[in-house]
């Protein structure tokens, strides 16, 4: 572990908010975790079931999201979809599918970008703001849709994947000015007394900017 990870100035910003958004919702009903990645969350989940295209590891179930047919009907309390549908080419398929799988009154936790680097590319096709979620699952209740983070915290995490992902003046040690830049961020998040959703200050919003969503769905 290098020095920067010791005292915390790469440590992700928005990985520890999906964690924390999460473990609200722990239970022991059936869960699917679909783009299990590191299977991070199965210790809160005791009957956790997982699904990836492409495996790293053991997995339950090998499959694409849109076409989940060896899975019935009204099959999981729960399903995880955190990180996943910016990677979907058609995400009202996948969204239908999900719909289909979960049992009567079952949720979905749901995390995605939106203000955010490109990443797994050419992998990643879709950022939604929050309006544009509440029409992606219309067929849904949307029990909670928050923002990741405030305006000036997104600046911060921006600065942190610039200094993960570019190259600096060609010099590895100038990627620490980053993730300084990026603590100084979160060190001002005062600043902004008021937001607007439009230029003319009309339209009063609680974030211009925000990393992504965390969103909790109920069928």
């Amino acid at each position: 572990m290098s020095i920067a990870d010791r005292i915390g100035l790469t440590r992700k910003i928005t990985r520890p908010r999906t964690e924390a958004f999460v473990k609200r919702y722990a239970t022991a009903d059936d869960v699917l975790d679909i783009g299990c990645g590191n299977d991070l969350y199965r210790h809160l989940f005791p009957n956790l079931k997982t699904l990836e295209l492409n495996p790293r590891g053991d997995v339950d179930y090998v499959a694409d999201v849109t076409d989940m047919h060896m899975i019935p009907d009204a099959t999981f309390g729960m399903v995880l979809l955190l990180g996943v549908l910016e990677h979907v080419e058609e995400p009202h398929k996948a969204i239908a599918e999900i719909h289909r799988i979960l049992k009567p009154g079952g949720r979905v936790l749901f995390a995605s970008p939106f203000v955010y680097p490109l990443h797994d590319y050419p992998g990643d096709y879709w950022r939604f703001t929050d309006k544009g979620l509440e029409i992606l699952f219309r067929n849904f209740s949307i029990e909670v849709l928050e923002p990741q983070a405030d305006t000036m915290e997104t600046l911060a995490i921006l600065c942190q994947r610039i200094g993960f992902q570019c190259d600096t003046l060609g010099v590895r040690l100038a990627k620490a000015g980053w993730f300084l830049l990026a603590r100084l961020f979160l060190s001002l998040r005062w600043i902004l007394r008021r937001e607007y959703g439009d230029i003319g200050n009309a339209v009063r919003v609680p974030s211009i900017m925000t990393s992504g969503y965390h969103v909790v769905l109920r069928k």
